[in-house]
């Protein structure tokens, strides 16, 4: 006889949260007994992250390779899909755990941004929202690119020109509301939704919006699929966009300071010797370095 499907939820209840409660942080040492590096890198997100022909690809894959092999160990992949939130995302895969993933957190994330803010940040009753979580490493610097189809707009001197020609971004993204409300919301009926960057440059390429707003690396990695010269990058400012900039770096549970002294070692090697440049050149992408690099320069 089949069960009621709430009774059949409330039946799982206790071993889903047995599941989240058995997650087990690895120390150092059992990282190394293992030989190998967990790495939790966000699923279907190229240039950075994703699979081709079932093997594992993209600069945070690189990235995350070189690094377990100047440890002696060899990185395995965890495949997030993104949360609500960021919190969620540390919480699933850092220090707690998945249900549908019982037992096993990264040792390792990638992508976290370096931001002394959201370190700090506070939940409701005043503790720290991520006390388990040490953010640091930062390894390069994000922005927020327009590029746009030279044969039909051929240049961008500001943002004003997105008043006459459409322009294409993700839907519920960080351009989609920034263009939906500068300058008094004179943009947005030219601002065009897609479920994806790469379905709105490839909407450019089709002629049914001139340009697209996106992050730099995605619409760097677009272009150089694209072969097509007349992809230009535009150079403009974005007025009134609260983070045109910002740190990119990673993350460890609160107790694997070991783990995130040593990776910062060998990442300070790729920064400084021009290998980490060089890894985002071979994916078509422009490398600028962090903030935390530049100071030291």
């Amino acid at each position: 006889m089949r069960l009621p499907r709430l009774l059949c939820c409330l039946l799982l209840l206790p071993l889903l949260w047995l599941g989240q409660a058995q997650a087990k942080v690895r120390p150092y040492d059992d990282m190394v007994a293992s030989g190998v590096l967990r790495v939790a890198v966000y699923d279907k997100f190229p240039p950075y992250s994703f699979q081709q022909d079932g093997q594992p690809r993209g600069v945070d894959v690189d990235l995350a390779k070189r690094l377990a092999e100047g440890l002696g160990l060899r990185a395995e992949f965890l495949w997030m899909v993104p949360g609500e939130s960021l919190d969620d995302d540390l919480r699933n895969f850092i220090w707690k755990g998945h249900y549908l993933r019982p037992g096993v957190v990264a040792d390792l994330m990638l992508r976290v941004p370096y931001d002394r803010n959201y370190s700090n940040k506070r939940n409701d009753v005043g503790e720290l929202a991520n006390a388990q979580v040490v953010m640091f490493g930062p390894y390069q610097r994000e922005r927020w690119q327009v590029v746009h189809d030279a044969r039909r707009l051929p240049q961008v001197s500001s943002i004003a020109a997105f008043r006459e020609h459409r322009i294409g971004v993700e839907l519920d993204s960080v351009p989609s509301f920034y263009l939906g409300s500068v300058l008094g919301g004179q943009l947005s009926a030219m601002t065009v939704h897609f479920p994806s960057t790469q379905e709105a440059f490839d909407a450019m390429r089709a002629g049914k919006v001139d340009a697209v707003m996106a992050l730099r690396g995605e619409l760097d990695w677009m272009r150089a699929q694209a072969h097509d010269e007349q992809l230009k990058n535009a150079e403009n400012t974005y007025p009134n966009l609260g983070e045109p900039a910002w740190d990119i770096g990673m993350a460890v549970h609160e107790s694997n300071r070991q783990l995130s002294n040593a990776i910062d070692g060998e990442l300070e090697d790729l920064v400084h010797s021009g290998e980490l440049e060089k890894l985002y050149a071979g994916y078509g992408l422009r490398y600028e370095l962090p903030e935390f690099y530049q100071d030291t320069q």
